[in-house]
């Protein structure tokens, strides 16, 4: 000790054996003697409260006012019990409902009125009487911290009871949380968690939440797909691209990706391109070879089975067009060249009424004349089969000139004036067979009759006569019967008579 006034009066008459006295426990008052000496050196005799009210007639002797070296009069620890101290973090704990029933019942201790001379020794004989009848008096202490403590515990367990303890993932980043809420739609809403109709919640909103639950939130992707051609929008919660063909049910062995499987899909969402492997046949030059390809083009698989297309050769179908999963595709072998021919371009035949001719009369005015175009064509041989020539051009080398035909509107006579009645078959079928266009070797004569070309034109005839037709040749024969009677005719004359 450091106090000053506590060395000078360390060895001091009155304070025999102060610091040889017997260690006692702390909390717990040891017997005056412990200290050595008299165990009441300071007592004085009583003194009436009436005379001095300031005085204590039942302050313990220690507590008298004497000189001392504490300023107090005794040590700090002497006035009242102290529990141990603790260390570390104390954890308060009700005690069981059998340990409080088995603590002692307080007793009630009469006070005397007024103390008499010699109280003050009696006072502290029924104190230490009743300290040393009492060792239980630390856990008579801790009784009412027990209840406390067993009331606060009973409050305590109903908060922890509704406090849960859960792990969230959201679009893969887990985190524990502590919450009071009773389903998944009212923890999502106190964390500020959004979902559309893409998203997906396992367990689903509204599922009542317990202790330990795990509940994950994947949000929906954007996936602008194009599988084998056809192009496709379609939704994923999965973060790779690998993940999202998997979810999708996509068969990515073997199969062209535009995007690496390992890349990750934002929330924005992602294009791919997809070609899946496929099984192609493909028949050249009388063989047949099967390969598996994921190309985009006909051209592709074809170049990858060993094909090449040299000059005009092709495929059965467009080389540009995707392949399909088993298609035969068949290589045309084409060879060939061109050919240009000269062909005539028939002529128009353009018909004039002509009112001075008898009707059925039609004389060409203007003869017709073709013309000649020139047409060039593609010759083809596939596969060694030559195939029907193909038009590609074609010329116009000289136009056709158009033939003009007059066509007599005239109505013809009612008769020949008295050569109705002769018979015109029997004399045309012997000049010349009946034929309205017969032509003798000579070309001078013409027609059923056989007329030359002056005589049908004085008869009002035009043209050549084996050009009219029969009734006009008819009608020319009998006007000629009424002007010369037989004589036209030396040979067959006498046919018209029978």
């Amino acid at each position: 000790m450091s106090d000053p006034q506590y060395a000078r009066n360390a060895h001091h008459p009155q304070y025999p054996g102060l610091h040889t006295a017997e260690t006692v426990p702390q909390g717990v008052y040891g017997p005056p003697e412990a200290y050595g000496g008299d165990p009441y050196p300071y007592a004085q005799p009583y003194v009436d409260a009436h005379v001095n009210p300031y005085v204590n007639p039942y302050a313990h002797p220690y507590d008298l006012p004497y000189p001392h070296p504490y300023a107090d009069g005794c040590p700090p620890e002497a006035h009242e019990p102290v529990l141990p101290r603790q260390t570390g973090t104390a954890t308060l704990v009700a005690p069981p409902p059998a340990v409080l029933a088995d603590l002692p019942t307080a007793t009630l201790v009469d006070v005397p009125a007024a103390p008499r001379a010699g109280a003050g020794h009696r006072a502290g004989r029924r104190r230490r009487a009743r300290y040393a009848e009492r060792p239980d008096s630390p856990v008579r202490r801790l009784l009412p911290q027990a209840l406390v403590v067993a009331f606060l515990a009973g409050g305590t367990t109903a908060f922890v009871a509704e406090d849960k303890a859960v792990e969230l993932t959201v679009d893969g980043t887990p985190r524990t949380l502590h919450t009071f809420a009773d389903d998944v739609t009212e923890l999502l809403a106190e964390e500020g968690v959004e979902v559309g109709a893409h998203d997906v919640v396992v367990p689903g909103p509204g599922t009542g939440l317990g202790d330990g639950e795990e509940i994950e939130v994947r949000y929906g992707r954007p996936l602008r797909l194009t599988l084998d051609g056809e192009r496709h929008e379609v939704w994923t919660t999965e973060r790779t691209v690998e993940g999202a063909l998997r979810q999708l049910g996509v068969r990515a062995e073997g199969a062209y990706l535009s995007a690496a499987r390992s890349r990750r899909i934002g929330r924005e969402g992602l294009a791919l391109d997809v070609r899946t492997e496929r099984s192609v046949t493909v028949m050249a030059d009388g063989r047949a070879r099967t390969v598996r390809t994921n190309a985009a083009t006909v051209r592709e698989a074809v170049e990858e089975a060993g094909i090449t297309l040299r000059g005009q050769d092709t495929t059965s179908v467009p080389p540009d067009s995707f392949p399909r999963d088993g298609q035969t595709v068949t290589v045309l072998r084409i060879t060939g060249g061109r050919e240009v021919r000269e062909e005539p371009v028939p002529f128009v035949v353009r018909r004039v009424a002509d009112p001075t001719q008898f009707k059925g009369t039609e004389v060409v005015e203007q003869t017709g004349q073709p013309g000649l175009r020139r047409v060039t064509y593609s010759l083809r041989t596939v596969n060694g089969v030559r195939l029907k020539p193909r038009r590609v051009r074609a010329e116009v080398v000289r136009a056709p000139r158009a033939q003009v035909v007059k066509v007599g509107t005239r109505p013809l006579p009612a008769s020949g004036h008295g050569a109705d009645g002769l018979d015109w078959q029997g004399l045309a079928a012997c000049e010349s067979g009946g034929r309205p266009d017969a032509v003798d070797p000579s070309g001078t004569y013409g027609g059923l009759y056989q007329f030359d070309t002056r005589t049908w034109h004085s008869l009002g005839g035009s043209g050549r006569p084996q050009d009219a037709p029969a009734a006009e040749q008819t009608y020319r024969a009998k006007k000629l019967y009424t002007r010369r009677g037989a004589s036209p005719w030396p040979h067959c004359g006498a046919r018209l008579h029978g």
